[in-house]
């Protein structure tokens, strides 16, 4: 009997392979960090996680390589080619130049950079990004219903439009649930300083200022760091940080570049890459929100009230602001 559930589960195996039934795949897919560690906890880490998600599922072989400066991105994108992977990732908007170079001279090649919008994207190559402003409104709003000081704070990793999209989003969502809130905002010029991330933020703690709202990448452990000696509230950024400090991460401004990473894996495998195109992901798409740990500090009432705001800024009844004109717009 034994030998003869051998024979039958050798033969069903001979025909599965036959018939392409399994899901095993030669496909290689590699993604190349910016130059923070693929373990930051924060950026590099959740798409990642995506990509290794989808080799499980899909039985495709993931990599990465990380960068240490942005002199790095062009060999680098070149050495990912040669190695014979199917899709490269990018990360961080400061590869959109490299990407769309090392598309330019491999048309055979297939790019996606995350982070990065394409104004005219060739056939190998997409663009993915995601509304930004819209759960980091729903985090301001959160910020501004419980602070107890009227002051709350922003630090950001870099002065740019990417960031921009999280501080003006905020500082809605702030307003919105308490006008008589201040946001106390600055940029740390860097994305992996957690020295200068822990002492910015230090000094905002003790200038009266009860939740600051961090989106430093890898810099951000510095910054939850000073809200656990000082014991006030942090906002965490990308992935659900309260596993940091689950005493002081009030919530976190969930960007899910995880799937975003694989959804273009299980694009490729279909025969679908939107290559030629920009992908974008906000609430609607599952792409953007709010950690699902915010009910451990956060009041049941006010995250009922976040689902509304939720639901009016999927139906288009909000629209929060991505940059400062926006901003003046509202307040004009």
């Amino acid at each position: 009997m034994l030998k003869k559930s051998i024979f039958l589960f050798c033969i069903i195996l001979f025909f599965m392979s036959v018939c392409g039934c399994t899901k095993k795949s030669d496909l290689k897919v590699a993604m190349l960090t910016d130059f923070g560690k693929i373990q930051d906890r924060s950026f590099n880490q959740i798409i990642w996680e995506g990509l290794q998600r989808a080799s499980m599922e899909f039985e495709i072989e993931a990599n990465y390589l990380e960068s240490h400066s942005e002199s790095d991105y062009l060999p680098n994108l070149e050495k990912l080619s040669e190695e014979g992977n199917n899709l490269i990732l990018g990360n961080g908007f400061k590869m959109d130049k490299p990407l769309l170079e090392a598309a330019t001279k491999n048309p055979k090649q297939k790019y996606a950079g995350v982070d990065c919008y394409f104004e005219n994207p060739a056939a190998n190559l997409v663009g993915v990004t995601f509304k930004d402003q819209e759960s980091a409104y729903l985090v301001g709003y959160i910020a501004g219903k419980m602070t107890k000081t009227n002051q709350v704070g922003f630090i950001g990793g870099m002065d740019t439009p990417v960031i921009h999209k999280f501080l003006y989003g905020y500082l809605a969502g702030v307003k919105k649930a308490n006008p008589n809130a201040e946001v106390n905002r600055q940029y740390l010029g860097s994305f992996t300083d957690i020295d200068q991330a822990r002492e910015m933020a230090k000094q905002m703690y003790e200038n009266n200022v009860d939740i600051i709202f961090q989106a430093a990448g890898g810099a951000g452990d510095g910054i939850i760091e000073a809200a656990v000696i000082a014991g006030k509230y942090v906002i965490g950024v990308d992935k659900d940080q309260s596993c940091l400090a689950p005493e002081n991460v009030l919530t976190s401004a969930m960007k899910r570049m995880d799937n975003a990473a694989y959804n273009l894996v299980k694009a490729l495998i279909a025969g679908k890459f939107p290559g030629g195109t920009n992908v974008v992901y906000g609430l609607q798409e599952n792409g953007v929100g709010i950690a699902a740990s915010s009910s451990n500090l956060v009041p049941a009432e006010i995250l009922n009230e976040v689902k509304e705001l939720k639901d009016q800024i999927i139906s288009g009844a909000i629209v929060p602001p991505t940059n400062s004109e926006e901003w003046g717009k509202l307040h004009s």
